[in-house]
């Protein structure tokens, strides 16, 4: 039986005059495809699906799981909670003092209830002052470089003593 090579893909073709035509079709339906695919979903992608800030800096804080904590340090390999939080922001641009209250002070204090992704959350000790900061990553979690000993991670928030700030 003589072979063709199909020009685009390089994929042999059996040119049998029975069946060239049914072993053609799905190459050529799967060439097509792999061809239109992309501009299909590009095509189909709202502007909007861009990520957002939040969204960028949770992946961010996500990428840096398993560092070690360090009292005073601010990354990229290891970090105490604001160093954390300063790191994440500062790889987008964002400024942020190497302190938990100096970083509140300068963030936009949002409702607990309008929580979103990326935004900071810090914790309140009994006496109402602020102990600690994380980035929040939905659904009640939070990355947060937490302690001497630990390394940076997703955790559940463990108290509902805190306040929000968006970083803009």
């Amino acid at each position: 039986m003589p072979t063709d090579v199909l020009p685009t893909a390089g994929l042999p073709i059996t040119t049998h005059p029975r069946t060239a035509r049914a072993r053609r079709l799905p190459l050529l339906l799967a060439l097509l495809l792999a061809v239109l695919a992309p501009l299909l979903i590009t095509s189909a992608t709202p502007a909007s699906a861009a990520p957002t800030l939040g969204q960028k800096a949770v992946y961010e804080a996500a990428r840096h799981r398993g560092q070690l904590y360090q009292y005073g340090a601010a990354g990229p390999t290891r970090f105490d909670c604001s160093g954390f939080t300063l790191y994440v922001y500062g790889r987008f641009g964002k400024r942020l003092p190497h302190s938990t209250n100096q970083q509140y002070a300068v963030t936009t204090h949002i409702a607990k209830a309008s929580k979103a992704v990326g935004d900071l959350v810090f914790m309140r000790t009994s006496s109402g002052s602020l102990s600690h900061v994380g980035i929040y990553a939905g659904s009640n979690k939070w990355w947060v470089a937490p302690k001497t000993g630990d390394v940076v991670k997703l955790q559940t928030l463990y108290s509902s003593n805190y306040v929000v700030g968006r970083v803009r």
